[in-house]
């Protein structure tokens, strides 16, 4: 076909070897004249699936949907491939079981091991969603920063047995630039003169246990959720569905600001109902395309120029390892065996209490605030690293089902009866790296396309035991300062952050991926998503995913310029 016939049919034909852009501030790019769709008032540009000069993002998630906004930015053209499909505002309902079916990525899992979540949730160990915006759409927004120690876990720690421990290829002083001008994107509250929340119910009771544990350090906590109107988001209505898409549009998400930006550059396109399921190279070591499915069950194949996968640790790594070839029979980018390897998620757990007034938890926001005193290392309480404790808010029906997911009886039931007393707190500390904790493909068992299921092998190492023993206490303890007058310590959820499979290292035989997120193997394959994390520390980590993705995607420009990618 002629290039005025692609033109004809919207679709955008590059040179081979295009102009690199220029650096921020020495030009800015023309914009193309935009398609919009009549149904969703989407701006669209649609390049050829055989144009090699776009770089590939698989996923639309905290990395994949800040990544693509960033590299739109700087000049850079970029097809956006999701698996799931484009969500709006007005696909938000304030229900929580609706909308775990309309945003969960369902397609089948498997989990062994010794840990309670692969005992309680194996078919589903992990709850991300599948869809335009990623996990942004349920996540509850906490944006606490990473403590500068916790980027130097092997030095800090030390030799900790059965531990895959490694310090992180750089430090906190180096990110942290990188760390406010993501803090400024989200509009994270406390930060850049944005005021924190106030209070809730619940949050009250954990500053008051707090304050009579002798606790010092405790707030509102940074989210980036508006307190105030901020980047075109109007400040929280305090309704208590952040997990539910946030229909106050208040909580950022890359639904509702990086992806738009991205679209609305002229320099993104984004193909929903699209899973990618191999990424090719060539004999030169260097990624040539990816292979995808797209929404009518075709396949097909995106050339690319650079290929930047962001689709959450599971899909993630079960990408690489079914992109395995003859130069990599282990899986793509895998020569060091590390790839699936060290698998975290966080050392979490849920207590409940009853108090002798109404609480109503399910007002507010669904993370009210947070206690750091526990969030160093010491020790002396018999573990490495720390955690962060917090109030929490649950909806009845999601607190009927995994308060406690095998049980019943007249004691359950009690409490359900007393939902409107009831006022919840969770802990979140840091998981150490594991060879043994991994993401495999399963033998035998195959998806809708053909491909193994991704399998999780999850055991708690001892530390984790021990820090979550020593955190149970506290937080029971801090409960019953506040009032309480029975407590419920429930089981881990299936709600996770999955981080860790694709690690970054200085050594490429320890990890599979150096400072910048680029494969040790494949110079223009990169990972965006919270599998380059070489530790789990123990803040919530969107925020560093975010962090990171606004870096590479400065590194990439970077080297696209030198002619080096």
């Amino acid at each position: 076909m002629s290039r005025s016939g692609q033109r004809r049919r919207g679709q955008r034909q590059r040179a081979r070897h295009p102009r690199v852009p220029k650096r921020e501030g020495e030009g800015k790019p023309a914009l193309k004249k935009l398609v919009r769709s009549v149904e969703r008032d989407v701006p669209t540009v649609t390049y050829d699936r055989n144009d090699d000069s776009v770089v590939v993002v698989i996923g639309s998630g905290a990395g994949g949907g800040t990544l693509a906004n960033e590299l739109t930015r700087q000049g850079i053209d970029v097809v956006l491939l999701e698996a799931g499909p484009r969500f709006t505002m007005d696909d938000f309902v304030n229900d929580e079981w609706e909308m775990w079916e309309r945003f969960t990525w369902k397609d089948k899992r498997d989990a062994t091991g010794s840990s309670p979540v692969a005992r309680d949730f194996a078919a589903a160990p992990t709850w991300v969603c599948k869809g335009y915006g990623g996990s942004t759409l349920h996540w509850t927004a906490m944006c606490p920063r990473v403590q500068p120690h916790e980027f130097r876990a092997r030095s800090v720690y030390g030799e900790v047995e059965g531990a895959n421990l490694a310090d992180w290829p750089f430090t906190f002083e180096e990110i942290e630039p990188w760390y406010v001008r993501a803090e400024k994107k989200m509009g994270v509250t406390g930060r850049n003169g944005i005021p924190l929340h106030p209070g809730n119910n619940v949050y009250k009771l954990l500053a008051l246990g707090a304050k009579r544990m002798g606790y010092r350090d405790y707030d509102t906590n940074p989210t980036a959720i508006n307190s105030v109107p901020y980047g075109g988001r109007n400040s929280c209505d305090q309704i208590g569905f952040c997990m539910q898409g946030c229909r106050s549009g208040a909580k950022w998400s890359t639904m509702n600001s990086e992806l738009p930006a991205a679209e609305a550059s002229g320099r993104c396109e984004v193909r929903t109902r699209c899973m990618a399921v191999r990424i090719e190279h060539d004999d030169r070591n260097r990624v040539r395309e990816v292979v995808y499915i797209d929404g009518a069950g075709e396949t097909q194949r995106q050339r690319a120029r650079i290929v930047c996968v962001a689709a959450n640790a599971f899909e993630t790594t079960r990408l690489l390892l079914n992109s395995e070839s003859s130069r990599f029979p282990d899986g793509l980018a895998n020569s060091s065996g590390q790839l699936g390897r060290n698998y975290m998620r966080h050392t979490t757990g849920y207590l409940y209490g009853v108090f002798e007034q109404p609480v109503h938890m399910y007002r507010g926001r669904v993370t009210g605030g947070i206690v750091r005193d526990e969030a160093g290392h010491d020790d002396s309480r018999g573990f490495a690293a720390g955690y962060f404790s917090g109030s929490l808010g649950l909806g009845l029906t999601f607190l009927a089902a995994f308060m406690n997911p095998r049980g019943w009886g007249r004691e359950y039931t009690s409490w359900i009866e007393d939902y409107a007393h009831i006022g919840g707190f969770h802990f979140n500390g840091e998981d150490l790296p594991l060879e043994t904790n991994r993401i495999t493909l399963h033998p035998t068992e195959k998806d809708d396309f053909g491909l193994p299921i991704p399998t999780l092998h999850l055991d708690d190492h001892p530390n984790d035991i021990a820090m979550k023993r020593y955190a149970n206490e506290r937080t029971r303890a801090l409960a019953e300062a506040a009032g309480a007058s029975r407590v419920w310590v429930a089981p881990p959820l299936p709600a996770s952050h999955n981080m860790g499979t694709c690690r970054m290292s200085r050594d490429p035989e320890r990890g599979v991926l150096d400072a910048f997120g680029r494969s040790h193997d494949i110079e223009n394959l990169f990972v965006s998503d919270g599998s380059q994390f070489t530790t789990s520390m123990a803040p919530n980590p969107t925020l560093l995913i975010v962090t990171l993705a606004i870096r590479q995607a400065e590194h990439i420009r970077d080297r696209m310029a030198a002619r080096e990618l």
